[in-house]
């Protein structure tokens, strides 16, 4: 039996995971799995349901409770929660400002990492997230940590946003990243920290094709 290749890819907000990871699983054929749409999901969900975000417990049994479905179709990732379509509410700038707080919550993490290493043991995966390489898939044998300037971070996400029609300013959202960062990097909880064995890969100025081939011959060299 072939064992499953695994790459993990972490970095900050903003500094280009989900585009690279997407392009790369597309590529090899690999599943990809967002983990940061999951958090995201949970997020909309408990503000839908107006769960308080500081009563954990609340957290974790609406995590357990919630079926979070990731769909593969037309060269997209669709999110479902109970079977609703979020995919593009889960990007709003509310859910935006309060996801790291839902995942910073330790039985949210647990229930939500059990969930994507089930998915990992039996297939070949690209993951991304804040700690991937660290936590979730730490037997992974490719692992990238992408990172950008937070004025380039704060220049795709405006970009990114103001394309969708969703109107934002770019100051604002680098004070939101920035402020995601700080949060990101001390919480107790899987705290966002490059792995010891993990790539570096500072993205400001690259294009995301040269992103992307980078991370491919990182993958075929180790396949040699």
């Amino acid at each position: 039996m072939i064992e499953p290749i695994q790459i993990a890819i972490d970095g900050p907000a903003g500094a280009g995971k989900s585009t690279v990871a997407k392009e790369v699983a597309r590529r090899l054929g690999y599943l990809y799995i967002d983990t940061g749409a999951m958090y995201r999901a949970l997020t909309c969900l408990a503000l839908e349901k107006n769960v308080s975000l500081f009563d954990e417990q609340a957290l974790t049994n609406l995590a357990h409770n919630s079926t979070i479905n990731l769909v593969q179709k037309e060269e997209r990732l669709h999110v479902f929660v109970e079977n609703i379509e979020v995919t593009e509410a889960i990007r709003s700038p509310l859910v935006s400002s309060h996801v790291s707080q839902v995942a910073a919550v330790a039985g949210v993490r647990m229930i939500m990492v059990e969930q994507q290493r089930a998915m990992a043991r039996s297939q070949s995966v690209v993951m991304d997230g804040r700690d991937i390489g660290s936590h979730v898939l730490p037997f992974a044998q490719i692992k990238i940590f992408l990172t950008a300037s937070i004025e380039e971070r704060a220049r795709r996400r405006y970009l990114e946003m103001t394309a969708k029609g969703i109107p934002v300013n770019e100051e604002v959202l680098k004070e939101e990243i920035q402020r995601r960062d700080e949060q990101d990097a001390s919480r107790e909880v899987s705290p966002l920290v490059r792995a010891e064995d993990a790539s570096i890969l500072d993205t400001t100025g690259l294009e995301i094709e040269a992103v992307i081939q980078i991370i491919l011959d990182l993958t075929a060299r180790r396949g040699r």
